[in-house]
């Protein structure tokens, strides 16, 4: 009788003495310490050089980006970083190429930055915040991508809602309570969506959480640029309000005044909150499950793929669902 063989991720290939080759392939001498970092949708490591700083290598997800869309990321980070502002780009080889090629994986190298994550309940944070985000607005509304995402309904809503329940990821006791409510709550959507008229489009870091900024010596570096997409501007804003609706209308006006000083906020934009929030619920439970194969996920992620699961993110979307009706945030 034959063996069945087991489809093995991708990501089992990378090994680190991959790892490892794949620095020392840019020229780099590596001292041999690796430190795995806190990502999950690529591979990030911390790679020891001899007799120099450790340097961040990013292996990215196979199949997940075309190399124009990594190239527009690389660009758009390095284009903030000519004018000075707090991104950590990829570095360039001698012949200013930012994403290479090792062992069937493409990656790229960046300096290594410490820090903390900002402190959202420090209104000084957060004027500072805005500034950042207003000069980086500043640039990406110079123009939009031509191969990355748009932050659309379809994208974020329609085709993961389609695919989730077209792969049978929803337990068949949940299956109509959720196609009903995610079928309302779409169409709650995109009637929410008709209402925000003349939202300008522009180039977006997109996934704006604690996590992805740095903190030292009240600077704040912005990093991962990943998930760069075209979109609104409050997409880049919203995952900074926390709390009750008073304590979120306190942390705004502290991110718009601080925003405007270089960039110009559409307060029409408000409308859109709840919006964005309610696709990131949506494409957070698709994502799981569309790398629920990833042999990372299961570990990390063990309360996932479960029928207590999808009945608590059926009472999530049922709770935005209301929420959706509410009055949006307003300036003070």
């Amino acid at each position: 009788m034959e063996t069945e063989m087991v489809a093995q991720h991708p990501y089992e290939a990378l090994t680190p003495d991959t790892v490892i080759d794949a620095v020392e392939s840019l020229g780099y001498l590596s001292d041999a310490r690796i430190l795995a970092l806190n990502s999950y949708e690529n591979r990030v490591y911390q790679v020891g050089i001899e007799d120099e700083q450790p340097i961040i290598a990013k292996f990215y997800r196979p199949e997940r980006w075309s190399d124009e869309q990594i190239k527009e990321e690389h660009t758009f980070s390095q284009e903030l970083a000519d004018l000075e502002i707090s991104v950590i780009p990829p570095l360039a080889d001698s012949h200013g190429k930012t994403l290479h090629e090792f062992g069937g994986f493409r990656f790229s190298v960046f300096t290594r930055k410490g820090g903390h994550a900002p402190e959202l309940d420090n209104l000084d944070h957060l004027f500072s915040l805005g500034q950042l985000m207003g000069r980086i607005h500043k640039v990406g509304s110079a123009r939009t991508f031509s191969f990355r995402n748009e932050m659309s309904l379809q994208h974020f809503g329609t085709d993961n809602v389609t695919w989730l329940l077209d792969n049978d990821m929803i337990p068949m006791s949940l299956r109509t309570a959720y196609e009903t409510l995610a079928k309302d709550i779409l169409d709650k959507l995109e009637a929410v969506g008709s209402q925000v008229k003349d939202v300008e489009t522009i180039r977006l870091h997109g996934d704006c959480h604690p996590g992805n900024i740095l903190v030292r010596d009240d600077v704040f570096h912005f990093v991962d640029f990943d998930d760069c997409i075209n979109g609104p501007a409050i997409q880049d804003l919203w995952m900074f309000l926390n709390g009750d609706r008073q304590n979120k209308m306190a942390q705004l006006s502290e991110l718009i005044d601080g925003y405007n000083e270089f960039h110009e906020f559409n307060p029409a934009e408000l409308r859109l909150v709840e919006y964005l929030r309610t696709l990131r619920l949506i494409n957070y439970s698709a994502w799981l499950a569309r790398r629920w194969d990833d042999p990372a996920f299961p570990i990390a992620f063990p309360w996932f793929n479960s029928e207590r699961y999808w009945a608590d993110h059926i009472l999530e979307l049922r709770e935005q669902m209301a929420i959706l009706d509410e009055e949006p945030l307003t300036l003070f």
